[in-house]
């Protein structure tokens, strides 16, 4: 699965691109259905976007129909139009985005597709012309590894064609080397393939706010000035939301008026339950769908952030927090190690007891943490100017 066979086509495009090179080169960024609602895949699509357009080597062009409703328009009972919605937004993605890519090969030179859950859309395209960023491993660990993600056959068969997508690609983007090793422990791809891509820091995330946000309209009111430990991202399984809970029980029975803040995800039935036996359901607020100022506002109030993930592509809100001057602390596995630096202390995977130790000694004694100058050093590394850059840079040196 490893080998290049991009070679002719690569050199053919070489050669159409040379006599092009009076007029910018026309990149086409194959995006995320907006309805998917996958936050750090929009801002990755978005950042792309608005800095490859500062660039005058390129024209840029977004692809992304609107969802076309087919089942969820129809009159069916709550949980049928659920499975509606579902249905259409798989058939959305596995045929329109696809259509759509095709449909603007003629009006573009190179194609990025900004996530490797819409990897199949290489199938649609010239291949030696497309890049696919990979973020992380999770879509197509089904077909790797079953035995440790079985899933139905309907799912194996998707997760197969965006795997042939990403290995028919002629360049493969990632963010951390831990991506780059998941990559090549499978020789999905050719190393020469690789460009390694590091996210960015959006500008609303700084230690001083640029722009004060107005957070009334959300839950975060409620805390009345209270401490509390902060959580962003998914309740998916790998974010290990179990362990958050414990350990803010934990630290909550040293300090009673802490509070725990989720962004961004919504609590499933094995954490509700949790939640209740552990009698926290007052002292936890959770929302989703805010804008970056407000998240960035509450980066600032936060007390402390927490990211005890057992698995991460890269962790991209350890780098906000930190250019918010936040206090982190993650799960001691090689993303997080390496995008948090020494701005984060870094603690074993699971272990409630160390865990819970170092949330109360830091809310007993915040100096115990990085200095602010570390952590904010620490973000400062990441820029979305020059990921931008080595995406563009790749795609004009392509010929």
């Amino acid at each position: 699965m490893g080998r290049d066979g991009n070679g002719l086509e690569a050199q053919r495009f070489g050669r159409q691109h040379t006599q092009l090179m009076n007029r910018p080169l026309r990149l086409a960024l194959i995006c995320d259905l907006l309805e998917e609602e996958w936050p750090s895949m929009d801002l990755v699509a978005e950042m792309l976007l608005s800095h490859a357009e500062k660039d005058e080597r390129v024209t840029t062009t977004r692809v992304r129909p609107s969802l076309a409703r087919r089942l969820s328009r129809l009159p069916l009972g709550a949980r049928r139009s659920s499975f509606g919605l579902g249905a259409d937004r798989l058939v959305n993605r596995m045929w329109d985005v696809p259509r759509a890519a095709r449909l603007s090969r003629r009006q573009n030179d190179v194609f990025h597709v900004c996530d490797h859950s819409y990897a199949h859309a290489v199938h649609a395209l010239p291949a030696e012309r497309v890049g696919v960023f990979c973020h992380d491993l999770d879509a197509f660990r089904s077909v790797l590894e079953p035995g440790r993600e079985p899933r139905p056959l309907w799912y194996r068969t998707m997760s197969r064609s965006l795997l042939r997508g990403l290995t028919k690609a002629r360049v493969v983007f990632y963010s951390t080397d831990s991506v780059r090793d998941g990559i090549r422990k499978y020789d999905l791809v050719d190393d020469r393939k690789l460009v390694k891509a590091n996210y960015g820091v959006s500008p609303e995330f700084t230690r001083a706010p640029f722009e004060r946000a107005n957070l009334d309209h959300l839950p975060i009111r409620t805390l009345e000035g209270k401490p509390f430990l902060l959580h962003v991202g998914s309740c998916i399984p790998r974010k290990r939301i179990d362990v958050l809970l414990d350990v803010f029980a934990e630290a909550k029975r040293a300090n009673p008026d802490l509070r725990l803040v989720q962004v961004g995800g919504t609590w499933t039935e094995e954490q509700r339950a949790q939640i209740e036996r552990l009698h926290l359901t007052e002292s936890l607020v959770q929302f989703r769908g805010i804008e970056r100022t407000e998240l960035a506002e509450i980066y600032r109030r936060a007390t402390l952030v927490l990211m005890p993930s057992e698995a991460e592509g890269f962790g991209l809100p350890v780098i906000e927090a930190l250019s918010c001057g936040a206090i982190v602390l993650a799960s001691d596995i090689p993303p997080l190690r390496e995008v948090g630096g020494a701005g984060v202390p870094m603690l074993p995977v699971g272990d409630i007891g160390l865990w819970s130790a170092k949330v109360t000694e830091i809310l007993r004694d915040p100096a115990c943490a990085p200095e602010d100058a570390v952590r904010l050093a620490q973000a400062a590394r990441f820029s979305w100017t020059g990921h931008a850059k080595i995406i563009v840079d790749t795609y004009l040196g392509l010929s």
